[in-house]
């Protein structure tokens, strides 16, 4: 019994000690704690106080030393009777800030190995409790795990003042560039990127067009481009095409050959080259392709999870798409399933940090008006779909409804919707023998 009171979570008091004495003797080493150790990390009540005082400082420019992080304290109600001397141990104990990092991953790592314990206390406790099938025990499980390996619990609640250390950090790094560079992945086009501002972090991002219109070459070509740009990997998940011609498809859009020759194999020896030249592309990007049609959401979340430099996940297409457990949903409640699918794609989305382009079809509502431009409510079984996504974009190529339209083979992408900036339009070249598309003003000139 005794054995059992005297247990306790694994924790180096010396190491968080000797973390503490370094940032006091020298505040050089503070801002690379920072990026390495949260509050969290320590065990110790009196350890985390200071360690929070410290970081509060930092953020304000607030000069700090033994003297100052006890008048900090003071201030905020947290000094004991043995604080002063307390500090003064620690700044005596550490012999040298030479080894700081060295302290640091000691703190990691009992930190990481507490967090695995109270996750596993976690699942014992629902396993025992009984309530729940196994796949959701199984979800829950993996759920926890994966919020451990990122680095963040996923119950904890985080202070204003760890969040605008990161926001100011990122306004630091746009404004260097003289508000040039994307928050987010490009897309490949600049016209959408402008609109849009790039691919941002846990962003749900919806294209939606009737078939044949060009959705899920829009979607390709947006992730080739994600995956070269940013040496992230992209993962696709197609419900509707095999691997096999989703590659095809890449591979002709790439190389611009014509996507009809690829198809049947009436190839011309330049078509050769186009195509070892291509091929040699997209080996060197980390694109992975999952073609199993009876996906559900928590499939590709825990295959996500699994990837260590995820950059975008790509979905095609949304009404394809089951929900968790392979429930079945029919007539009206079909409405209701694509209304929990999008809600937990957004959930992935925060989740994994990444934006979630998913594709959807659109009703035919929109080819019984005069302008067949789609619209929010041509949403199939929309329930909830465009308050889920961040943003809402729709493919319109009046060519394909007017056979003699000024606009051939010009596609218009709407942003329909847009929670970081305005709607609206931006045209983009449409090139259909290589089912691709490109800006009008720079890669291909208006002269067609």
């Amino acid at each position: 019994m005794d054995e059992l009171l005297l247990r306790q979570m694994p924790h180096s008091p010396q190491a968080e000690q000797a973390v503490l004495g370094s940032m006091l003797i020298d505040a050089s080493c503070i801002k690379d704690v920072m990026d390495q150790l949260q509050p969290d990390d320590f065990y110790l009540r009196q350890n985390r106080e200071i360690f929070e005082t410290i970081y509060s400082m930092f953020i304000y420019s607030k000069p700090i030393d033994g003297l100052t992080v006890v008048g900090e304290m003071e201030k905020n109600g947290l000094c004991k009777d043995n604080t002063r001397d307390y500090l003064v141990q620690i700044m005596e104990l550490t012999p040298t800030t030479a080894n700081v990092m060295e302290y640091v991953k000691m703190v990691q790592e009992k930190s990481l190995m507490r967090a695995v314990a109270a996750a596993a206390a976690d699942i014992t406790a629902l396993v025992q409790e009984g309530s729940g099938t196994a796949a959701e025990l199984l979800e829950t499980a993996e759920q926890k795990i994966y919020a451990v390996r990122r680095g963040r619990s996923s119950q904890n609640m985080v202070s204003i003042s760890m969040v605008l250390q990161e926001v100011v950090d990122r306004l630091a790094e746009l404004s260097a560039s003289g508000g040039n560079t994307l928050p987010g992945l490009s897309t490949g086009l600049s016209a959408i990127d402008g609109k849009i501002n790039g691919l941002n972090k846990s962003d749900l991002l919806l294209l939606a067009a009737r078939p044949g219109m060009g959705k899920t070459s829009l979607a390709l070509n947006i992730a080739l481009n994600a995956a070269k740009e940013s040496n992230k990997t992209v993962a696709i998940f197609s419900l509707e095409m095999s691997r096999d011609q989703l590659v095809t498809r890449i591979l002709s859009s790439e190389g611009l050959i014509e996507n009809t020759r690829m198809v049947t194999g009436n190839l011309r020896e330049s078509d050769w080259v186009k195509i070892a030249e291509a091929a040699s592309t997209l080996s060197r990007v980390d694109i992975r392709i999952d073609d199993n049609p009876l996906l559900s959401v928590a499939d590709m979340n825990a295959k996500c999870r699994r990837l260590d430099n995820l950059g975008l996940v790509v979905i095609d297409y949304l009404q394809l798409m089951t929900s968790a457990g392979g429930k079945g949903y029919s007539g009206e409640n079909r409405q209701q399933a694509v209304s929990d699918i999008s809600r937990m794609l957004k959930i992935m989305a925060k989740e994994l940090q990444v934006p979630v382009l998913c594709l959807s079809q659109l009703s035919r509502a929109n080819e019984k008006r005069e302008d067949k431009r789609p619209m929010l409510s041509d949403l199939r079984e929309s329930g909830s779909i465009e308050q889920d996504a961040d943003i809402v974009m729709f493919i319109y190529r009046d060519d394909y409804y007017n056979e003699d339209s000024e606009k051939r083979n010009i596609a218009e992408c709407i942003v329909a919707k847009n929670r970081h900036g305005e709607t609206g339009k931006v045209e983009l070249r449409w090139m259909p023998d290589y089912t691709t598309f490109g800006t009008l003003e720079n890669r291909y000139g208006e002269d067609e």
